[in-house]
């Protein structure tokens, strides 16, 4: 029979049993929050819960995201984006940088809203770790500040084939400012509608 032994360890799952494991920031839109996990270092490196049911409820955003995908992208500047889905098919989205660095932005397409037609961009790197939870009611899209930048999406609800709809990325209504020069961007994301109605 083997031994049992008793031992401390100084970081594990359990340990954060109880414990607010990740930090919600307001954002300027409504609805929109960056999610700043909280790391627990040692000399092995760091454990930090990506995702808790718990805690996103008890911050009032979704806890049920029933689809995660990924994006990889190699060159540095690539734009994808601005995308959306409308009701019934409109998206939540929860969107982590696990590789590399991007500008992850946001539009908010809600027409009752005073920020309406405004956008803001959010630093999401492997290294900060911060996640963008992004409710209905807004495109999305992101540049890629490294090459071979890669993001993990929790979406819900899944993804609906033939329904999804974007903005341009320079649609002179929004005017995002992208920090690089485009290096790599889609065909579609070249030719989605422009807000004010112009080709």
């Amino acid at each position: 029979m083997g031994r049992a032994f008793r031992c401390a360890v100084a970081i594990s799952p359990s340990n954060l049993a109880g414990r607010q494991a990740m930090r919600f920031e307001k954002t300027v839109f409504e609805g929109v929050y960056t999610v700043h996990p909280e790391r627990h270092a040692d000399e092995r490196g760091y454990f930090v819960r990506a995702f808790c049911e718990e805690e996103f409820s008890r911050a009032g955003l979704r806890e049920h995201f029933p689809q995660t995908s990924f994006s990889f992208n190699v060159k540095a500047g690539t734009v994808r984006g601005m995308h959306f889905q409308r009701p019934p098919n409109a998206e939540t989205k929860l969107v982590r940088c696990v590789r590399g660095g991007v500008l992850d932005v946001v539009v908010d397409l809600r027409p009752d809203q005073s920020t309406y037609c405004q956008w803001r961009g959010f630093s999401l790197s492997a290294e900060n770790g911060v996640a963008l939870y992004i409710p209905e009611g807004f495109a999305h899209g992101f540049q890629t500040l490294e090459d071979n930048s890669e993001l993990a999406y929790a979406i819900t609800p899944s993804f609906v084939p033939g329904v999804a709809e974007g903005i341009r990325w320079n649609d002179p209504m929004i005017d995002v400012k992208w920090p690089l020069p485009i290096s790599t961007i889609s065909e579609r994301d070249t030719t989605w509608t422009l807000l004010g109605g112009a080709q």
